[in-house]
């Protein structure tokens, strides 16, 4: 019974399986017809004298109210019956250790395939979380990472090896990777003891070394997302080596990503050295085709706000018409964001960008976390210095923004506040498809008073 359902699923639409089993059967009737013209079609005389007699026979023995039903049954049961023992023999050939049925394999890829391109730009864990949470969606994802990165296991990398950071690009490969969980697992592994090797994780190791046989990080990104069987790409958001200065409120100027989240004074502006790094081509390609533009979650002046730093990547959002969603932070970051509410979060985002000489919003809609309840888990979070970020969303509806409240944390307890994935990514597929519907009820208002 199990695998006549199974069998049955194969008859589904989006499977592009059908049409093809189609055009055998039509090419194989075409192929015994000309061999049967070739034969002066005695074949098909001897057929059609086959066919007349057993059916003569059949009905001799069984009324033919009887005969039909039975004979279709049968029919359709050797179809089915072969169709599953075909299938499922590929299935063995191709992916003997694998628990997925083929016929599911192939429904969610084709539901994959149809969905839409999303660029994802930011860094750290937050934009690995929302990867993670997306690829259930669309397989046409691109997550444009930050690769300022100076301190841990990509820091010393970068240093004695002279590589950029590979930390924040091993997150997003990881996240987006369909192969198996320990491959996966290995990819983050970190190495806990060593001379030269603790601190280290074997993904960073691993993109360094390919980095310097390719001769260059996008190449191994790519070598590197083949090992995963990545769903999507993840692109640098530069290939220039990147270092990130701040000018605090009380006048200082401080260098390096990792002291600017240990700001000890609120940031007023961020910048880098060399100005103005340029764009990889794949970057502003997969800016140009998105339908969904997202910017965040992650640390603001050093995940989100350095992607903002490379004009061309700022050049290509402005000019698209997809979706902009900026995705906020639950909690705030001590000596990055005290005090920041959402407000504040996207004040900062539009200073940076008007130091730039950049007037335009780029991002106009905002995703923040509802109003999280009183729990020691708070109270754990505020005796470190971090709150809950606050959504005013009056506030910033008066100012024009399009505002979306949900329950980014998840509803399982966790040890830490931070982002679901799966939550994350339901809140802005929500968001996308909102925006999706509205277009084309406005499309159609315009059709009808034409």
């Amino acid at each position: 019974m199990l695998r006549s359902r199974r069998a049955m699923r194969w008859l589904q639409p989006g499977l592009v399986v059908k049409r093809w089993l189609l055009t055998s059967g039509i090419g194989l009737v075409l192929a015994l017809l000309g061999a049967a013209v070739w034969a002066d079609l005695q074949p098909i005389y001897w057929t059609l004298w086959a066919i007349q007699e057993s059916l003569s026979w059949i009905t001799r023995v069984m009324p033919r109210g009887i005969t039909g039903p039975l004979v279709l049954l049968v029919g359709i049961g050797l179809l089915l019956w072969g169709q599953s023992r075909s299938f499922g023999s590929i299935q063995q050939a191709l992916a003997p250790e694998k628990d997925t049925v083929l016929v599911d394999a192939l429904r969610a890829k084709s539901r994959l395939n149809r969905g839409p391109n999303i660029v994802a730009i930011g860094g750290g864990t937050g934009l690995s979380t929302l990867l993670s949470g997306l690829k259930r969606y669309s397989s046409h994802i691109t997550a444009i990472v930050t690769v300022a990165d100076d301190g841990g296991s990509s820091g010393v990398l970068r240093r004695e090896l002279g590589v950029q950071p590979p930390g924040d690009i091993r997150n997003c490969l990881a996240a987006l990777s369909t192969e198996e969980p320990l491959l996966t697992r290995l990819f983050q592994y970190r190495f806990s003891s060593g001379t030269g090797l603790e601190g280290h994780s074997f993904g960073n190791l691993f993109l360094s070394a390919l980095t310097a046989i390719t001769g260059n990080l996008e190449t191994a990104i790519t070598a590197s997302s083949r090992v995963l069987a990545v769903q999507g790409q993840v692109v640098p958001a530069t290939n220039a080596d990147v270092r990130l200065w701040a000018e605090l409120e009380d006048g200082r100027r401080i260098e390096g990503e990792s002291v600017i989240g240990k700001a000890p004074s609120p940031i007023v502006r961020l910048g880098c050295l060399p100005e103005r790094p340029p764009a990889l081509p794949r970057a502003l390609e997969a800016i140009a085709h998105a339908d969904l533009i997202l910017l965040g979650p992650g640390s603001l002046y050093t995940s989100l706000l350095p992607n903002l730093l490379v004009p061309e990547l700022v050049t290509a959002i402005q000019r698209s018409r997809a979706p902009r969603l900026y995705i906020c932070n639950l909690m705030t970051q001590p000596g990055e964001t005290d005090g920041l509410d959402v407000s504040g979060h996207l004040r900062a985002i539009e200073a940076q960008l008007a130091s730039l000489g950049i007037n335009q919003r780029l991002f106009d809609a905002v995703l923040a976390q509802e109003a999280i309840a009183d729990s020691p888990l708070i109270a754990y979070y505020k005796s470190r210095g971090a709150e809950p970020v606050v959504c005013n969303r009056r506030q910033l509806l008066s100012e024009g923004y399009d505002v979306m409240e949900a329950p980014l944390q998840g509803s399982r307890p966790t040890a830490t506040l931070r982002h679901d994935p799966r939550s994350l990514a339901l809140a802005v597929m929500r968001f996308y498809r909102k925006h999706k519907k509205d277009l084309q009820g406005s499309a159609g208002q315009q059709s009808a008073h034409q």
